[in-house]
């Protein structure tokens, strides 16, 4: 079966689990000679990446499938990286491209196979991974923050992560006693059960004796990990904190872009869990790859999937059948690129998640919704 069609959507939407942030992503859909459809997403974020991301697919990478083998992914796969040898060999905005394309053919070749994408991987190693409510904490409270966070464990969620220095009033990472204090007062209020996920994030440059001190503080409070807590590329100072707080398991990668950043993230052996994301690490393909890579050294995986349902459906299949899942996460609100994008977006039931039903990556997108939301350049 032939690819006859690639289309691509830049869309802009508010994203509410960020303050109603202006965010994007970048849609494809390909279309085989049967009608047949995929889709597939990357996680752009901003709006000038998302214009040269549209323009690398429409004017050279889509090119590369159309017309070509709907089955043969790999080899489309390795000639997307082949072609973009010059300007994304090594990451960046050439990896989202890619994703986008795979993540679509993969959906395809599901459809056009009658198997989801968990069959087509080799299988699930579990049926289920534990709802983890992942959110940006913006409220100018500590106590409204906290109630925030129970709120979640009420609903059913098992594990809450928060996001520190987010568009908001939080004022959370810039204090090391007032961070101590959201910690230790939301593990009280989500009891000792629920898992507990700090991250640090982008707009923070901890120095290292800052990060130790407040690793070591909230150690006391049976964190699951701490995300995060320095640029990725300073292992240095990833060293440094696993070496001064051993109790303190580790989380970061989501900034990489490809397997040979998570090849150098699993030599230095700093990471207790690594985070990847299909919509960013080279699609489907490229984080499976990096999946059974982190399996050898038996370092666990968390699927960073933050974009829309597309890219969630995906990451789901892709966790499931991971030799070391952790848990998967869920934006905790109603939000435009989850609920308004399918007609069966992946939630949490009883405080888990599963894959959803269906060929390919499993989620009926309305692609009445995506023209809604697509924008011009």
């Amino acid at each position: 079966m032939l690819i006859k069609k690639l289309d691509v959507f830049p869309i802009e939407f508010k994203e509410a689990v960020d303050n109603f942030s202006t965010r994007y992503i970048v849609i494809v859909r390909v279309e085989a000679q049967d009608g047949t459809v995929g889709w597939g997403d990357c996680f752009s974020l901003f709006r000038e990446a998302t214009a040269a991301i549209s323009a690398l697919i429409e004017n050279g990478l889509g090119e590369i499938v159309v017309g070509k083998d709907a089955y043969d992914i790999e080899t489309h796969w390795e000639a997307m990286r082949q072609k973009v040898w010059w300007y994304g060999d090594m990451g960046g905005i050439a990896a989202f491209a890619i994703s986008a394309i795979d993540m679509a053919l993969w959906d395809l070749k599901g459809k056009l196979l009658k198997l989801n994408l968990s069959q087509m991987l080799g299988g699930q190693k579990t049926d289920r991974l534990p709802a983890c409510a992942s959110s940006h904490a913006k409220l100018a409270k500590i106590d409204d923050m906290v109630e925030e966070l129970a709120k979640q464990i009420r609903e059913g969620y098992q594990i809450v992560k928060v996001g520190f220095a987010k568009k908001g009033e939080s004022n959370l990472g810039f204090d090391a006693e007032r961070d101590i204090a959201f910690v230790k007062a939301s593990r009280a209020a989500i009891g000792d059960k629920a898992g507990f996920i700090v991250d640090v994030g982008a707009n923070l440059r901890w120095d290292i004796p800052r990060a130790v001190y407040t690793a070591q503080k909230m150690s006391e409070y049976n964190l699951m990990w701490m995300e995060d807590p320095f640029h990725p590329d300073n292992f240095n100072a990833y060293r440094h904190l696993r070496a001064a707080v051993p109790q303190m398991r580790i989380g970061f990668g989501e900034r990489f872009y490809n397997r040979y950043d998570y090849q150098r993230l699993l030599d230095e052996d700093v990471a207790d869990v690594i985070l990847i994301d299909a919509g960013r690490a080279e699609g489907v393909t490229g984080m499976h790859k990096v999946i059974q890579m982190a399996a050898h050294r038996n370092v666990a995986i968390d699927a960073h999937s933050f974009s829309s349902a597309i890219n969630t459906a995906a990451s789901i299949h892709l966790s499931l059948c991971a030799t070391n899942r952790t848990m998967f996460e869920l934006k905790p609100v109603i939000n435009a690129m989850t609920h308004e994008l399918v007609r069966n977006p992946v939630s949490q039931i009883d405080g888990w998640v599963y894959a959803p039903e269906g060929y390919g990556l499993g989620v009926d997108v309305i692609e009445d919704a995506v023209h809604k939301f697509a924008i011009r350049f």
